[in-house]
């Protein structure tokens, strides 16, 4: 690697080095070390050379280290280990102690190496443990002995350096710094020693003075404050309490003040995720109580229909079979619904289903689906096209289409009277706009936000046939022609669905 006299010198100059120096190669193998890494780990340099660097960690690490010393090698950059982590190192007599390693990357000769330099941090860690359990307690030390810390500035200091996202503050009548420490300010780069004389409230933003005024303002006549503020997205809390001697006037005030909005997010996502989770368990709950019911009725209908049927064949009466085939097949055509509204979703979950685009004509399209559903109307309903532009020879997937409109109507026909007209508008211009309007029973205002979710049926249409899929399964085919469908919906008068797809060229 180098020469002679070069190598010896290089190694004098190692060992000098005040910190653990090692040196290894791609492989991992260590191919030097200086003086006080065999010290730091009890190793003789003739033990260490050769072997992998896994030798010097701990057993549970050693896989993890080796995945790591690979992803290193294919991005190698300099970088500092441990220092937001709990490293440690295993010693020749299988003791460990924690470590922070200041990795960099070179290449001798076009080989790559890896140097890293390896500082004992355990007094560290140490007092470092022990400086979270001091502020774990901070607040509550400095509510029951404001008198002992502001006696004791050495201990306070020492303390206060270390509060974690914010500051603590000693302020006089005039709101000016008396006191202030915390790490918050180390990291802004603010010095707190340029604070010391300087008014609190020129710092603040003008919308937040006339909050904490009022507040300090009930702190200096002796009582304890605890609130928050808001300002931009960020958080605090702000602790005060008066700091008095004997009877005396109060003309010190002691502020914690904490940076929570970490913890605001945390609350708000889980006060979010439970709300989800009961959403989600009352539509389970809807499916389970709709699932039953959808396939216990036509299954009833067929059983009870193959048992007359088997009565009437004994007998000979052929004819009155007719009615209770009609009513299995019904009842078929029910299921088969339910169970293509399952599949459909699945598939749409799994991506197996895709837009296959071709030229077809809209307004032959728009007429078929209306016999198709002729013979689901009810009595006396009618459905009404009418049509708004030119050229209907559109580029798109019709079986999509299909399904789309199919549901978007048969919803209308199921939740309309009989007798009701049912609309539809279909306008051509630089996209495709069809809407369906419906005078039935509407969907209730506070359910409105939930109806294109799966399984989600409204509370008045318990009586109803339906799987809570059809718009669920709606909105998703809109995704695959890059489409999108809002609607409005009035109880008890009617909803009007609109749905748009952007029109292109084969």
């Amino acid at each position: 690697m180098f020469s002679n006299a070069s190598s010896h010198d290089f190694k004098v100059l190692c060992d000098s080095v005040g910190e653990g120096l090692l040196i290894a190669d791609k492989k991992g193998e260590i191919t030097l070390v200086n003086g006080r890494c065999c010290e730091l780990f009890g190793y003789t340099e003739e033990e260490l050379l050769g072997q992998k660097v896994e030798l010097l960690i701990p057993d549970k690490a050693r896989k993890t280290h080796v995945a790591h010393r690979d992803g290193y090698n294919a991005a190698p950059k300099k970088r500092q280990m441990g220092s937001d982590m709990n490293l440690t190192g295993l010693k020749k007599d299988g003791t460990t102690f924690h470590v922070e390693i200041s990795l960099n990357y070179s290449k001798i000769k076009d080989d790559p190496i890896a140097i890293a330099v390896i500082t004992d941090i355990t007094e560290r860690v140490i007092q470092d443990q022990k400086i979270k359990e001091l502020n774990a307690n901070l607040e509550k030390k400095v509510e029951e002995r404001t008198k002992e810390v502001l006696e004791s500035q050495r201990l306070y200091s020492a303390i206060a350096k270390n509060f974690p996202n914010g500051t603590i503050n000693v302020f006089d009548r005039a709101l000016k710094y008396l006191f202030v420490e915390g790490l918050e300010l180390r990291e802004i780069g603010i010095d707190p020693n340029k604070l010391i004389g300087t008014s609190y409230l020129d710092k603040i933003n003008q919308e937040l003075r006339p909050q904490l005024e009022s507040e300090f303002e009930k702190v200096f006549k002796g009582e304890n404050r605890i609130f928050e503020l808001e300002y931009h997205g960020e958080y605090y809390s702000i602790n005060a309490v008066p700091l008095s001697f004997s009877d005396e006037e109060i003309d010190k005030i002691l502020v914690v003040e904490e940076n929570i909005t970490t913890q605001k997010i945390v609350t708000q996502k889980r006060e979010e995720a439970l709300q989800k989770e009961k959403r989600l368990n009352e539509m389970k709950s809807r499916f389970v109580s709709m699932a039953s019911h959808e396939f216990r009725t036509p299954l009833s209908t067929v059983l009870s229909s193959v048992s007359l049927i088997e009565k009437h064949l004994e007998k000979g009466n052929i004819d009155k079979t007719v009615k209770h085939t009609g009513r299995i097949r019904s009842a078929v055509a029910g299921l088969t619904e339910i169970l293509n509204d399952f599949l459909s979703v699945e598939k749409l979950e799994s991506n197996i289903q895709e837009a296959k685009l071709e030229m077809f004509d809209l307004k032959k399209f728009c007429h078929e689906i209306g016999e198709e559903l002729d013979t689901i109307t009810k009595e006396g309903q009618e459905i009404k096209v009418s049509f708004e532009g030119e050229d209907w020879m559109i580029y798109s997937d019709p079986q999509v289409m299909k399904n789309i409109c199919y549901n978007l109507l048969s919803n209308a026909i199921k939740y309309s009277k009989e007798g009701d007209e049912i609309i539809v508008k279909v306008i051509k211009d630089h996209e495709l706009t069809i809407s369906v309007q419906d005078f039935g029973i509407g969907i209730p205002y506070e359910e409105q936000k939930d109806m294109f979710n799966r399984f989600f049926r409204a509370k008045n249409v318990t009586n109803i046939k339906g799987t809570g899929l059809g718009l669920n399964i709606v909105k998703k085919y809109l995704e695959l022609l890059n489409g999108e469908i809002t609607f409005v919906s009035v109880l008890n008068e009617g909803t009007t669905f609109t749905f748009k797809i952007p029109l292109t060229h084969e």
